[in-house]
């Protein structure tokens, strides 16, 4: 059972410190975005035609996309009912074959990564991509000594920071009504740009 009556810990998981949490996190991480941080983020930024969501999950980003007339190619390591699964992004180019590196050449990447692996992806999509990447990502991202060496490497044009939060739901349960009290952002690289980031609020 989780403890919201006054444990010492308590204020960190009501904040929604993973490392404090005394709930158990999904397996392989699995927490859905709400689909309207999609409309939000392409009101701000413009990207490829053709979108690859690695981290696809059901699919509540890509629909959204497609619905807004994206050509979404989704794949995600475990299978949850959608898109091609058991597609290893961090291991991408090991093993695929060229029909399936034909399917995303070129294409933006946009998805919200597993946190426990979100700076691997970042790297790896700043990598594959054509055009640009955009991670849903926790605001404490920025902060860390090793991601520090990693922005220096690979800054971001912009991040925007939700001015409302937005639900990340565990398993994609939106309809139990959760309200997060965790804050988010769009984090958003274009390939080959280098300079200082720019901070907005969507």
């Amino acid at each position: 059972m989780k403890d919201w009556t006054g444990s010492k810990s308590t204020p960190f998981v009501t904040m929604g410190a993973s490392n404090h949490s005394t709930g158990e996190r999904h397996s392989e991480d699995f927490y859905a975005t709400e689909p309207s941080a999609i409309d939000d983020l392409f009101k701000v930024e413009s990207f490829s035609p053709r979108i690859w969501e690695p981290a696809c999950g059901q699919g509540h980003l890509s629909k959204r996309m497609i619905e807004l007339g994206k050509d979404v190619y989704s794949t995600d390591l475990v299978d949850r009912g959608y898109g091609d699964t058991w597609f290893d992004f961090l291991h991408y180019g090991e093993y695929f074959t060229p029909c399936c590196r034909d399917a995303i050449i070129g294409r933006s990447i946009i998805t919200n990564p597993p946190y426990s692996k979100a700076q691997e992806f970042c790297e790896q999509a700043i990598k594959l991509t054509g055009d640009k990447v955009a991670m849903f990502l926790k605001l404490t991202f920025l902060e860390g000594q090793t991601r520090a060496v990693f922005f220096k490497q690979y800054p971001p044009k912009t991040v925007y920071v939700f001015s409302k939060r937005k639900n990340c739901v565990k398993n994609g349960e939106f309809k139990k009504g959760y309200s997060s009290t965790i804050a988010f952002a769009w984090f958003v690289w274009v390939k080959g740009w280098h300079g200082k980031p720019e901070i907005e609020w969507i």
